[in-house]
């Protein structure tokens, strides 16, 4: 695994030997060195994004998965808080992301969100096929934490929209991509 934390890596390498304190965008290992390559929650908050998938790409063997998670356009709240001038709002901010990309991106600059369209761009020229595509619900954890009843109802009503024309409003994009080879 790799993390920009030092002191994170560093604890989690006491259990895991593999880890690695560096950036996406330039990844301490070989070429075609993994079977499988894991970004969740990742693209949204590097420099380059399309610099981290084409390392992805290179650590992925042929015939390997680069798995992604990210934030979805669509989904109607904004996770990652706004900044309004100097001030910053943290949670969950209705509507933010319906908003045009300038205004948006002024409101959030410290993270992206993707349409699927974004992303079918992100993929091109890097050598990969999309295998799966859709789009998941949130899971409701803070919720269960405080109620897994209320929690448990509105799983069982909302996961099934997932595999429905609404299921475009999901949290985030899930992506299974196979290096070509």
């Amino acid at each position: 695994g790799v993390d920009i934390d030092q002191e994170r890596v560093r604890r989690g390498a006491m259990a895991l030997p593999y880890l690695a304190v560096a950036v996406s965008e330039h990844l301490p290992f070989v070429d075609a060195a993994f079977d499988v390559v894991l970004l969740h929650e990742v693209l949204e908050h590097v420099r380059d994004d399309r610099l981290t998938l084409g390392e992805a790409g290179r650590v992925t063997r042929p015939g390997g998965r680069i798995v992604i998670y990210c934030p979805n356009r669509l989904y109607p709240f904004e996770t990652h808080g706004i900044f309004l001038g100097k001030r910053y709002l943290f949670g969950n901010i209705p509507l933010v992301n319906y908003l045009p990309d300038g205004l948006r991106n002024r409101l959030v600059p410290h993270v992206r969100a993707y349409t699927r369209r974004d992303l079918r761009r992100l993929f091109s020229g890097l050598g990969a096929t999309p295998v799966v595509h859709t789009c998941v619900f949130p899971g409701f954890d803070n919720l269960a934490a405080r109620s897994a009843l209320a929690s448990s109802i509105l799983r069982r009503v909302l996961y099934p929209l997932e595999n429905t024309p609404l299921g475009n409003l999901g949290l985030s994009h899930f992506v299974v991509l196979e290096k070509r080879g």
